[in-house]
């Protein structure tokens, strides 16, 4: 089992300590593909870094885009109200050209107890 280290803004980071997100979409660059089944994610609250959470791999959603991934899985999943509400938020960190050149992951996860 290998331990990841991930940073998130404080919402998305509440949602998963709240238990309302369980997956996290990234681009599937170098550093996604080293993730696999069972490792560990550490994510670190980007706004306060003493807030963490440890939480297990438990699936890896891999899609061409993101509007492929949100559309195919449940957008409350990801902390989000729709499709169009995830893409328009994931849109501000990663462009279109560079999903299409990676592809994209849903890092599926359960919290650590």
């Amino acid at each position: 089992m290998t331990t990841h280290q991930l940073k998130l803004a404080t919402e998305p980071f509440d949602a998963i300590t709240s238990g309302n997100k369980t997956i996290e979409s990234r681009l599937y660059d170098d550093k996604r593909q080293k993730i696999q089944i069972g490792d560990q994610i550490i994510f670190t609250n980007r706004d306060n870094p003493s807030q963490t959470a440890a939480v297990t791999v438990v699936g890896l959603l891999r899609y061409a885009t993101f509007h492929d991934l949100f559309s195919h899985n449940d957008p409350q999943k990801f902390g989000g109200e729709s499709v169009a509400w995830l893409e328009n938020q994931i849109n501000e960190f990663y462009s279109i050209e560079d999903q299409r050149l990676h592809g994209v992951v849903g890092i599926e996860f359960i919290l650590s107890r």
